[in-house]
């Protein structure tokens, strides 16, 4: 299945991708540290961002599936770039599970495994360090 996306560089290192099937836009914006605003995610960001939120979707698949609510999990992303050349060296994302999950330490590690295999995850360089830590 493809999805589509048209975007449009709108000047001042800044983009605009609208998601064809839902009309949601996002902007993006060079960071400060590579002549933008900083205004708005870079791509760099928006990759990250990407790596976290699928984890996060698929484990709640597998929790939906077995009747469990992860409402409320959080989780902090730390994009780490290198400069030479300029790229993502690594990601670092924490989870914290709302301690009232109570899971059992077999169920802990069905969703650690699951976040591991999302799409994202496993389509990302190797060269990319996933740095991936649960607070249960």
């Amino acid at each position: 299945m493809a999805n589509q996306i048209e975007s449009v560089y709108q000047g001042n290192l800044r983009t605009q991708a609208k998601h064809l099937a839902s009309s949601n836009t996002i902007i993006t914006d060079a960071p400060t540290d590579n002549n933008g605003k900083g205004e708005a995610f870079s791509p760099s960001d928006l990759v990250c961002a990407a790596l976290g939120s699928c984890m996060m979707t698929i484990m709640g698949i597998v929790a939906e599936r077995d009747g469990v609510d992860l409402k409320g999990v959080s989780w902090k992303t730390t994009k780490v770039m290198s400069s030479s050349p300029r790229k993502i060296a690594e990601i670092h994302i924490e989870f914290d599970f709302p301690k009232e999950l109570n899971l059992e330490d077999k169920y802990k590690q069905k969703l650690e495994n699951a976040a591991h295999t999302c799409p994202v995850a496993l389509s990302l360089s190797n060269e990319i360090k996933q740095v991936v830590v649960f607070h249960w």
